[in-house]
């Protein structure tokens, strides 16, 4: 070896000494920071649950209540302490909720119906099942200054609660949805049926569209996840081609999959529009709205929609595995029964424990310990009601070491 290349291996050596320095001064470092955690006292505990939970640091009354819960062993009596600040229910919970009302799955979206009976269901320990079914909304209390009167045609009342800053844990009020608009009970199907789902999700297209924002946000499955194609094809519409493109294999191989479990349940939606015009939903019992129609030429020999009947072909081939209520007919009329259907599933009791998991936890559950968590949190939120308070304060006892 010369001596120029011996030259050459000395920085080169001394680079690799620094590089093994750093790597081991941040193994070390990583390895302190997992012993904070693990033996996080009492006090840091609490004060990460107030964190998760309402996103504001706690008051030092609040944070020595919850102190003393958590050293005696209940951290879940400490997350329903945090669940006392406003912020939980202003912030937390309308950013949790604000996806599943648009099709852009956007956070950044205003007060809303649906977003504000989300909040209300929460606070008020409403079964969580009944989500989708219930003829409930949430609106402001009366008399609140600056606040427009609810209205079918405008989201002004809620954009006014939002933009007053208006405390909506002490200032929410359920109604019925019937009394509140022109919908009769029977048609009212809890958020499927507020202005702002209908506004995201009826407008134009052929009403599937409700249908799949509705997996999406509360089943945590979209179609090509529930794509199956051995069910029958005899209610898919006449607006699909079974040949596209001139190749039946396509309908075969892939139209299929969706629409034999889309169809009939989007039957249920029948009687609903978005009147753009009007700014409003529409409901005309009786009366099939004429998008079902759209592009019947395409296949005249297609299923003829005639009115709000529905059934969940789901409930046979892979898609079993969702777990559907056995007590349940599996078939009915309008948007509310098919709303139950879905609400009763173990799909969806095991979605909204995933997404609050994520939502207190700051991941998804990635191991063994988190998906025992999430099971046993199911199994809480089956047998106790529906409960979703319950769900946020187990995450947030489970996570508090994080």
């Amino acid at each position: 070896m010369t001596a120029g290349m011996h030259d050459l291996r000395k920085p080169l050596e001394s680079t690799g000494k620094t590089l093994s320095t750093v790597v081991s001064a941040i193994a070390l470092l990583c390895t302190l920071v997992l012993s904070v955690q693990a033996f996080a006292s009492p006090r840091d505990e609490a004060r990460r649950i107030h964190d998760r939970l309402a996103g504001v640091p706690p008051s030092a009354a609040t944070l020595d209540q919850m102190e003393g819960l958590v050293r005696n062993g209940d951290a879940i009596g400490a997350a329903y302490i945090a669940m006392e600040n406003r912020a939980f229910y202003d912030v937390t919970l309308k950013n949790w909720a604000a996806p599943w009302t648009n099709r852009e799955e956007d956070v950044f979206v205003p007060l809303n119906d649906y977003i504000a009976t989300v909040i209300g269901m929460v606070r008020d320990d409403v079964p969580f099942n009944q989500l989708l079914s219930a003829d409930i909304i949430y609106v402001g209390r009366d008399g609140l200054q600056g606040v427009p009167a609810f209205s079918m045609t405008s989201n002004a009342h809620y954009e006014a609660l939002e933009n007053r800053n208006i405390n909506l844990m002490e200032n929410l009020v359920q109604r019925p949805q019937s009394a509140m608009t022109d919908l009769p009970p029977e048609a009212t199907a809890g958020v499927m049926t507020t202005r702002a789902a209908a506004e995201a999700f009826f407008i134009a297209g052929t009403n599937r569209a409700m249908l799949r924002f509705t997996l999406m946000a509360h089943m945590c499955r979209d179609l090509e996840q529930v794509a199956d194609t051995s069910l029958s094809p005899d209610w898919i519409r006449q607006d699909v081609s079974r040949s596209p493109g001139g190749d039946s294999r396509l309908f075969l191989n892939n139209c299929v999959s969706c629409h034999t479990g889309m169809d009939p349940l989007a039957g249920a939606y029948a009687y609903y529009d978005w009147d753009e015009s009007a700014r409003r939903i529409v409901y005309s019992p009786g009366q099939v709205r004429s998008k079902y129609f759209n592009n019947a030429d395409t296949f005249p020999q297609g299923f003829v929609t005639t009115d709000a009947s529905w059934a969940n072909y789901w409930r046979e081939g892979q898609n079993a595995l969702l777990g559907w209520d056995p007590g349940r007919p599996g078939q009915g009329y309008g948007a509310k029964s098919m709303g139950e259907e879905l609400a009763n599933s173990e799909a969806f009791a095991q979605c909204q424990v995933e997404k609050v998991f994520q939502t207190v936890c700051l991941r998804p559950p990635s191991d063994a310990a988190d998906r025992q968590q999430v099971s046993s949190m199911v199994t809480s939120f089956r047998g106790g009601n529906y409960r979703m308070r319950q769900v946020f304060a187990e995450a947030a006892a489970y996570c508090r070491a994080d």
